[in-house]
């Protein structure tokens, strides 16, 4: 089970927010492929409401505006700080409501949405079945759930090296990197939340900094930093950081920089016609 600090989670994202657009990159991609994915898969019936959760800054909300030029938009984020930020001239466009409110305990009736979507959110929760429970309450029968979190493998090289620093420390149970969940885990939680015709698979994207501390900043710049309810804010001592740094160089390093892995988990699933 997961261990994490919603209100450290909440408050580290809130105070981040001005900064997140521009310092976001496999982020902005994984919206700009969830709406091509949404603009594939189009078959005429357009959904007259759609919920975008941790709907952040509004960047998914804007492409879903063109796809869906008559829907009312919804989005939630828990952080208000990013529910108040992104609000451009697009929104005076078409009904777009924006609030602050929890992935797990949605503020709307059941089936008041034709589209639920989300992405780079879910890994932030402590309870995914719950929050996937909540997508099928609100949506209408029929209605389709279409979502990407990072999985597994995110930042799986500088969980190596950290984990091998306090190793060499003397203190592996010291381990308070984040814990992503899995592609079956993803699975199991759709299914159990009801869903019908479900499909979950998994990419990897690569980005790459110029070095361990760059990397670093930039997280901490959007407000992924650690959210873990044991222990101090940071990951460790600076001792064990710095090495932590050197091993990522040493094993990882090469002209292009250092290499960060993250990998997206895709999902989608559809609300049964048929009666609970």
């Amino acid at each position: 089970m997961k261990a994490l600090d919603m209100t450290r989670v909440r408050r580290s994202f809130d105070r981040q927010a001005p900064f997140y657009e521009e310092t976001v990159q496999v982020q902005k991609r994984v919206v700009l492929q969830l709406a091509a994915q949404l603009a594939d898969s189009a078959d005429g019936n357009l959904p007259g409401r759609v919920l975008d959760v941790g709907a952040g800054t509004g960047m998914l909300l804007r492409l879903l505006r063109s796809l869906y030029p008559d829907a009312l938009l919804v989005g939630i984020d828990q952080a208000a700080g990013m529910s108040q930020c992104g609000a451009d001239p697009w929104q005076e466009k078409g009904a777009v409501l924006r609030l602050t409110g929890d992935a797990e305990h949605l503020p709307f009736a059941g089936g008041s949405f034709g589209l639920v979507v989300s992405t780079s959110t879910f890994q932030w929760l402590n309870h995914l079945e719950q929050a996937f429970r909540e997508a099928m309450r609100v949506l209408a029968p029929s209605g389709c759930f279409r979502f990407a979190l990072f999985g597994g493998s995110t930042l799986q090289e500088l969980k190596a090296c950290y984990r091998e620093a306090i190793r060499e420390a003397g203190r592996p149970e010291e381990d308070r990197t984040h814990r992503f969940f899995s592609v079956g885990e993803v699975t199991d939680a759709l299914g159990r939340a009801g869903f019908a015709d479900c499909l979950v698979k998994a990419t990897v994207e690569l980005e790459h900094y110029a070095s361990v501390p760059s990397l670093l900043r930039s997280l901490r710049r959007i407000g992924a930093g650690n959210a873990s309810i044991h222990g101090r804010r940071g990951l460790h001592s600076r001792k064990v950081m710095q090495r932590m740094s050197e091993l990522y160089q040493q094993e990882f390093g090469g002209a292009q920089g250092i290499p960060v892995t993250y990998e997206v988990i895709w999902g989608a699933g559809r609300k049964s016609n048929a009666p609970a």
